[in-house]
């Protein structure tokens, strides 16, 4: 995690929590520098600021880990739109993550097929090798949060398993561990 991630992190997770930013760490804009020059690069593919919504909020996402609301006020702020049409789209969408989480986000699937197949077992494994303990919550290190999804599209090869961007299948509580040790 870079240094710029855990200081925003850290003043995100703060303003999350309820408490005033007066007197401690300030929002930290993300839109400067290279960023602001990446987001430039994005909206001149779309023909409208409003079309390029999605792939800037995946920009804060991939900065910060999560988009907070000064975030959305901030994303709203670049492309003229009311941070609570930005809100409406990031709550609208699954794929947004609108609290801290771990540096690993694992999402298991856990629909009838892979139930069938054992998926409820996975989920446990990994709740258990994590020591994240529930459902969407992160592990005390920072490394791992764990939630079910409806559907990865793979149901003929349950269990199926997303590692950040990392699709993997056929995944069982044997091999949780080993699956693991890839992502430190």
């Amino acid at each position: 995690m870079s240094a710029q991630r855990e200081g925003a992190t850290q003043a995100d997770a703060m303003s999350h929590a309820g408490r005033s930013n007066v007197g401690e760490i300030p929002y930290k804009p993300v839109f400067v520098g290279k960023l602001k020059e990446e987001l430039e690069a994005v909206l001149g593919r779309y023909p409208t600021k409003m079309a390029a919504l999605l792939p800037t909020l995946w920009l804060i996402q991939r900065e910060r880990g999560w988009v907070s609301e000064e975030a959305m006020v901030e994303v709203g702020q670049q492309l003229e739109l009311t941070p609570a049409y930005v809100k409406g789209v990031v709550t609208f969408y699954t794929m947004y993550h609108q609290h801290p989480v771990g540096r690993h986000f694992i999402q298991v699937c856990t629909t009838s097929p892979c139930t069938a197949c054992g998926a409820e077992k996975v989920v446990e494994a990994l709740l258990t090798q994590t020591k994240c303990g529930d459902l969407g919550a992160t592990s005390p290190d920072g490394k791992f949060t764990v939630i079910e999804v409806e559907c990865l599209g793979a149901c003929g090869f349950a269990t199926p398993i997303m590692v950040n961007d990392d699709f993997i299948e056929s995944v069982t509580p044997e091999k949780v561990q080993q699956i693991l040790s890839q992502y430190k």
